[in-house]
């Protein structure tokens, strides 16, 4: 099938670039995708002369424990505040990636502007269904996995090293679900289907189009990677003041990389919100052009015919 790559990922960025609200819903998408959060704080105690460690960071720690231990409230709230973050993350993660594949459509048939409210309002009807598609397969993957895991653990890890023939085998058949996946999800929105027919088109297309989606997979496997050690560069440098501050026990180092994280953080959301918005910006699209039909072209295609014709008929 000759399928353009080069025309899909000029496209989504196109697109992305146009309608810029698709940033947002990206920052939401990659927040299940992943993310983290710094934060650094510490009491700068003088020199313990009895039963120190001769590590200073190590000592801190320590004295961080004894005050957890002193207020066992903190943990409930860290757990409390831990449960509502997953929940929330679920939440925007999964909008964020229907708002992005109903939004690529959009633009693609033509909107000329995106709004906000109504792409989110136009993603809720699709959520418990993409949602329920993420469960189910996390749910696969848990049955499989969770025994491997188990048996590992019992063995004291010499079940990892038997079962490392299968630990491999899995690797590439969870990345072949994950192409699936990523066309399930856009035929559950664009096509209004339901969990399993999204799932069996998903497959069907990623059958009968094995050589684009892999390529296109190591495309913006290869995008992703990059851009993921650009954004990190500033982050492993935050690092250098950290490993000062463990090995020296001084606190200012920590101030340091902490008030570098709070400035940085915005601008991580941001990059990594447009990446998430042009990776599942060619998804989608590649979804589109593999399930056209043979007459149909693309929007482009389809302005050059009509403005051919136009022309035709004022000769």
């Amino acid at each position: 099938m000759n399928f353009n790559f080069g025309e899909v990922l000029t496209r989504a960025w196109q697109i992305i670039w146009k309608h810029k609200v698709l940033w947002v819903f990206g920052i939401f998408a990659g927040c299940s995708r992943g993310g983290g959060s710094a934060g650094g704080g510490g009491s700068g105690g003088g020199t313990s002369p009895s039963g120190g460690s001769p590590f200073p960071f190590e000592r801190m720690m320590n004295q961080f424990g004894q005050w957890i231990g002193d207020h066992p409230w903190v943990v409930a709230l860290f757990i409390a505040a831990a449960l509502v973050i997953i929940v929330l993350s679920i939440f925007l993660g999964t909008i964020g990636r229907i708002g992005l594949i109903k939004g690529t459509y959009q633009a693609e048939q033509g909107a000329e502007q995106l709004v906000f409210g109504e792409l989110f309002s136009a993603s809720m009807p699709y959520f418990w269904r993409v949602l329920g598609l993420s469960f189910l397969v996390g749910l696969v993957f848990l049955v499989i996995f969770l025994p491997i895991v188990v048996f590992g653990v019992l063995t004291a890890g010499i079940g990892f090293v038997c079962l490392l023939p299968l630990i491999c085998l899995l690797v590439p058949v969870s990345l072949g679900v994950n192409l699936v996946i990523e066309q399930a999800n856009a035929a559950i929105v664009l096509n209004d289907l339901g969990i399993m027919d999204g799932l069996r088109r998903g497959w069907d297309v990623v059958k009968s189009n094995i050589g684009p989606i892999i390529i296109m997979a190591i495309i913006l496997g290869v995008i992703s990677f990059a851009a993921g050690l650009v954004l990190a560069i500033p982050i492993l440098i935050v690092l250098v003041p950290l490993f000062i501050g463990m090995v020296n026990g001084d606190t200012f180092p920590f101030w340091i990389a902490g008030v570098c994280c709070a400035v940085y953080l915005p601008i991580l959301l941001v990059l990594n919100g447009i990446l998430t918005s042009f990776i599942q910006s060619s998804w989608t699209l590649t979804y589109m052009r593999l399930t056209r039909k043979p007459d149909e072209g693309t929007d482009a295609d389809s302005n050059d015919s009509k403005n051919t014709t136009i022309a035709g008929a004022n000769a």
